[in-house]
């Protein structure tokens, strides 16, 4: 069986701020950057045969540091970039509940339902992820892989992988879930939202 293990890239200072970041480019903090290492040594003893990671910078130093400690390269994968959140990106949580209430609401109830302003749906970034794990799980039949994205496009694989509810992807962004989750990978067919081929 292959499991994955889902790694989410450290804080950055949109984290600390409350701010949303989606697809912005920022370096890990300082504070990041140090609870990351931390991570890194938790994970030492889990035998990880490769690592794919977004393309962001603060993706790219969660990964680094993680690949040094479990003896690995980092692999990147356009595909695995951030939920592009549009318009949204840079605003501050309270200011979008504040100023678009009912928008707010809605993404917190049923995100799907709900497209940022110039921005990517989340069936969108399903879909790019469905065929990530599912190429992946061709090539990679047992062991364990780790994939290393922010929130909230981790979230976002939590549902691929689990058949999972989205959660609260308003809190997703202040990154305050679990630093990593190792997760069975369901087989090719059983991916969240997926069909059967005809044959």
């Amino acid at each position: 069986m292959l499991n994955i293990l889902l790694i989410r890239t450290g804080q950055t200072d949109y984290d600390t701020q409350g701010r949303i970041q989606g697809t912005i480019d920022l370096p890990l903090s300082d504070e990041g950057r140090q609870k990351v290492a931390g991570l890194a040594g938790e994970l030492s003893q889990i035998p990880v045969e490769a690592i794919f990671a977004g393309p962001g910078v603060a993706t790219q130093q969660t990964a680094e540091l993680v690949a040094d400690f479990l003896n690995q390269k980092v692999k990147s994968n356009k595909n695995l970039r951030n939920l592009d959140l549009g318009l949204w990106q840079g605003m501050l949580i309270a200011d979008v509940k504040s100023n678009q209430p009912k928008v707010y609401r809605k993404w917190l109830e049923n995100p799907e339902t709900v497209c940022p302003p110039e921005g990517e749906t989340l069936q969108a970034a399903q879909e790019r992820l469905q065929d990530v794990v599912a190429k992946l799980s061709k090539k990679h039949k047992e062991g364990t892989v780790a994939f290393v994205v922010p929130e909230p496009l981790a979230s976002i694989l939590v549902h691929v992988l689990r058949d999972a509810d989205f959660g609260n992807l308003w809190q997703s962004c202040c990154q305050s879930r679990p630093a990593w989750e190792l997760i069975p990978a369901p087989q090719p067919l059983a991916i969240a939202g997926s069909t059967p081929s005809a044959e």
